[in-house]
């Protein structure tokens, strides 16, 4: 017993991967013959700060556990975000059934205009200046599922200049 508290002492914290961040906890009852079974839902987002992000949804009887499976999700999910200079390459509008995301890119400084979802999508992935706006239905699911649609259609900065027909750093400065 001794010995297990000190090679828990000599062991040095590691730092985490990710950042993880919980957008929803949803509650529902289910009634039953002895009462309300209750029951908990759990909609994650996971990010390294350096462009990698992902979602997950997990749902338990108990908080942590379904903390702990969307979580798990979230790190299977995992989508690369092109940011450059701490904001994405170009306009874009992402769509998930009723729901519509509008992000834009900002100029250094701005920070993150965004609401509760996207802000937390945003953070996770690294992106520090962008502007977005949340148009049609506001339940979360629908709208981290519109931001990740927007995420996974957007173009590398370099595909961007290319079309363009500009270098890098006449785009990027």
């Amino acid at each position: 017993m001794e010995r297990q508290k000190n090679f828990d002492k000599d062991r040095e914290p590691r730092e985490k991967e990710f950042v993880e961040k919980l957008v929803t906890l949803n509650r529902t009852s289910k009634t039953v013959k002895g009462g309300r079974r209750m029951s908990f839902a759990a909609l994650s987002v996971v990010g390294d700060k350096k462009g990698r992000v992902g979602y997950g949804f997990g749902k338990a009887n108990d908080v942590t556990e379904a903390i702990k499976k969307s979580i798990d999700k979230a790190k299977k999910s995992l989508v690369k975000m092109p940011i450059k200079n701490g904001t994405i390459p170009h306009d874009i509008i992402g769509k998930f059934k009723s729901s519509e995301v509008l992000l834009k890119p900002a100029r250094a400084g701005t920070g993150i205009i965004a609401g509760g979802p996207v802000r937390a999508i945003m953070d996770a992935a690294g992106a520090t200046d962008i502007i977005s706006k949340s148009l049609g239905s506001s339940a979360s699911v629908n709208v981290v599922r519109a931001t990740f649609d927007a995420i996974e259609h957007l173009l590398d900065a370099s595909v961007v200049a290319k079309n363009r027909g500009k270098s890098l750093n006449e785009m990027w400065g």
